[in-house]
């Protein structure tokens, strides 16, 4: 029998320290989730700030199947990358998309621009619009920035033209 200060890993632990290990060998490709459901079915949804390739999810499954024991518990594993129209979620994302058109949902309005620059605490958007002459007829395009907090931000999707 071991001490009962010894301390055992929970299986969903010895997944999370296995997938921070092979993370390691990858610096730019990081974890957006992972979940672990009842029946041991591992899904873990990657990013990257080049993107994720096919061969990274490949390694990423193996260095995890490679050192759990399936005598010990049975599981499923899923390794895939974020897929088009999913909402951004970290900071990281949101760096790695500037230079593309977000469609953003505040909860007052949504806008559909270019993410111009993006740091710890905010966005900043640029679009142009066609808005009324100050003086006379007509209306003149005009450029907006808009810079907007986290914390304001319901949903963000990357935007894909197929132009």
């Amino acid at each position: 029998m071991l001490p009962s200060f010894y301390k055992i890993m929970t299986f969903k632990e010895q997944v999370v320290n296995l997938l921070n290990n092979s993370l390691l060998g990858k610096p730019s490709v990081f974890l957006i989730d992972i979940s672990i459901s009842d029946t041991y079915k591992i899904l873990i949804t990657l990013d990257g700030d080049t993107g994720v390739n096919l061969q990274d999810c490949i390694d990423i499954a193996r260095e995890i199947e490679n050192n759990l024991d399936r005598e010990e518990q049975d599981y499923a594993l899923e390794v895939a990358s974020v897929g088009v129209g999913t909402p951004l979620i970290m900071t990281r994302q949101y760096i790695k998309n500037i230079g593309r058109t977000l469609i953003v949902k505040t909860s007052s309005e949504t806008i559909e621009a270019e993410l111009t620059a993006a740091d710890e605490t905010k966005i900043v958007l640029s679009w142009e619009t066609r808005e009324p002459k100050k003086i006379g007829k007509g209306k003149e395009t005009v450029k907006k920035n808009q810079e907007i907090p986290y914390t304001d931000i319901k949903q963000a999707i990357v935007t894909v033209n197929f132009n």
